[in-house]
């Protein structure tokens, strides 16, 4: 008898000391710290690049949009070539394309070049938001790894808060210009490069397994479809129309062929047996609820405070320290007493009810909130993101084999973008929509008619150039509106809450996934030596193995 190929374990298979694992883990931090600042740079100046590329709403949420979605439909992929293929040059490749897609959107001219050079960002930054968790959680076990939830919390903190205040920066310093807040990652991406060439080296498990193409290609089409519909609807053409009928149909017709395709298929991009497992369907519930608040929610955040606030980008990014000092802190608590006492769910149980409190109160702002409150109130939704975001990944990767563990991880991602993504969409459509009827009302009001002002075209676009009024009235109008936004994240963080409240609590394992795959590799191979030296008593070598991978299996506590 001989093991399967896919449970040998490669030549060279030698375990990280945990000196090693500790160096690739800060070559990992500083890839994620790249990918995060990137994005949180551009997002306070994007009021100001609308502005100047004389943009529309709906295409200030394709910028985002368009980053979102792209990370969305790879981030399977990546998850999926992490089973099979290196993940040291999986990772480095992905910081490559993202860098590349900075470079190409620092150059734009246009509104619609700088969303297809989007594009590209998010290509690689699906690739860095699933293979940075994989890679975690292949050095260290589920328990092990709450400790350090405190230093990723850290680093996407101190990325948030320093991304929006480096852009102001750039933004109000005339000699740069917005365009430097797509350029200034470039030398931390190549050193983050050369750290984690010289310090990851986690074993390379080549399985025989092929690629669904075909099934990615279908979820992201389908999604792209609806999102195009929720983005147009109500502006281009009717909600009620043949156009946004034939879009809906044409989006759940390709989803229900994907899902179709992935059932039939040996090795889909999203398996569909790991939502057999009540964990997993409703921590990806869960998931989806969590990105519609959180991206769809704080997207716009920079947008009330320089919009509606007359706050400059600087201090945008400054006024978003309460949210961001809050989630750094309940991660770095929640993580170590994780590693502590091996329970999770009351966290994550907390987490949600926070996120669902900060949103409702968020809700009850408009253009004239006395910003202290809203500082409270960004804290308390610090708070629950810090508690809930990573939780349900570690819940996830808990309750599933080694074997899987990269397609599992990215398919909660992919369902969190996905939540993202949609939510981008829906709540700027909800926002463009509203802030519209406010504006016209505002305007009749006041005796303007819209040939004046030029209707709804009076907003971001043209808001420099508008009479100081009419000016005031839009600023107005994006303060009130905003909070109809926080208002329908408040409902998603809601039923993420439901579906977290029902998620069954089992205990965490002691081993990481490369420790999991070893064990079992020795389970293999001593029964076989055995069965070639019947006079050999290998049998208790091989129980004892049996029971190390047994210690690590989840064991209910609920």
């Amino acid at each position: 008898m001989s093991a399967p190929a896919s449970a040998v374990a490669p030549v060279k298979d030698v375990p990280m000391t945990h000196r090693q694992k500790i160096e690739a883990l800060v070559g990992l931090l500083l890839g994620m710290f790249v990918a995060f600042l990137s994005s949180t740079v551009v997002s306070n100046a994007l009021p100001t690049i609308i502005t100047d590329l004389h943009g529309t709403q709906d295409q200030y949420t394709w910028v985002v949009v368009a980053t979102l979605l792209a990370s969305t439909a790879t981030t399977p992929i990546w998850g999926k070539f992490a089973d099979i293929v290196s993940k040291k040059l999986l990772v480095q490749g992905a910081l490559v394309l993202f860098t590349l897609g900075s470079v190409l959107a620092g150059l734009s001219t246009s509104v619609d070049m700088l969303i297809g050079f989007r594009v590209i960002q998010g290509l690689g930054l699906g690739g860095l938001q699933a293979l940075v968790v994989i890679v975690v959680a292949t050095m260290f076990s589920p328990r092990e790894r709450g400790r350090y939830q405190g230093p990723m919390a850290a680093v996407m903190s101190v990325a948030t808060v320093a991304g929006p205040l480096i852009g102001g920066v750039i933004v109000d310093t005339s000699w740069l210009g917005w365009r430097w807040t797509f350029y200034v990652c470039v030398p931390l991406a190549i050193i983050a490069l050369l750290v984690i060439q010289r310090t990851l080296n986690v074993p390379v498990v080549r399985n025989k397994v092929s690629i669904d193409y075909g099934g990615a290609l279908l979820i992201a089409s389908g999604v792209s479809t609806l999102l195009i519909w929720v983005t147009l609807a109500g502006k281009n053409f009717a909600w009620a129309s043949p156009t946004s009928y034939g879009l809906v149909a044409l989006g759940v017709v390709l989803l229900l062929v994907a899902v179709y395709v992935e059932s039939k298929v040996s090795s889909p991009i999203i398996p569909l047996h790991i939502f057999r497992d009540r964990t997993t369907t409703l921590a990806t519930l869960a998931s989806v609820g969590v990105g519609v608040a959180l991206f769809g929610g704080a997207v716009f955040l920079g947008q009330y405070f320089q919009i509606a606030r007359g706050y400059s980008p600087t201090a945008a990014g400054l006024l978003t320290l309460p949210m961001v000092i809050g989630s750094m802190i309940s991660a770095t608590i929640s993580g170590n007493l994780i590693t502590r006492y091996g329970r999770w769910k009351r966290f994550l149980v907390a987490g949600a009810a926070m996120m669902t409190i900060g949103f409702g109160l968020l809700s009850t702002i408009d253009a004239h909130t006395d910003m202290a409150l809203v500082g409270v109130y960004l804290f308390v939704l610090g708070c629950g993101m810090g508690m809930t975001m990573q939780n349900l990944v570690l819940a996830v990767q808990n309750n599933v084999t080694p074997d899987i563990l990269g397609a599992a991880t990215s398919t909660v991602t992919f369902f969190r973008s996905l939540g993202g993504a949609a939510g981008v969409s829906v709540l700027g459509a909800v926002l463009s929509n509203h802030v519209t009827d406010l504006i016209a009302k505002a305007l009749g009001a006041l005796g303007i008619g819209s040939g004046q002002t030029g209707g709804g075209n009076a907003g971001l676009a043209n808001l420099n150039e508008l009479p100081a009024p009419i000016a005031a009235i839009v600023r107005g109008a994006y303060g009130d509106g905003t909070a109809r936004i926080f208002l329908v994240a408040a409902v998603m963080a809601a039923l993420s809450f439901i579906a977290i409240t029902l998620i069954k609590e089992v205990a965490l394992k002691t081993m990481s996934s490369d420790e999991e795959r070893r064990a079992q590799a020795t389970e293999v191979v001593e029964p076989a030596a055995v069965a070639v030296a019947p006079g050999v008593d290998a049998t208790a070598d091989a129980v004892a193995a049996a029971d190390r991978t047994r210690t690590g299996d989840p064991t209910s506590t609920r």
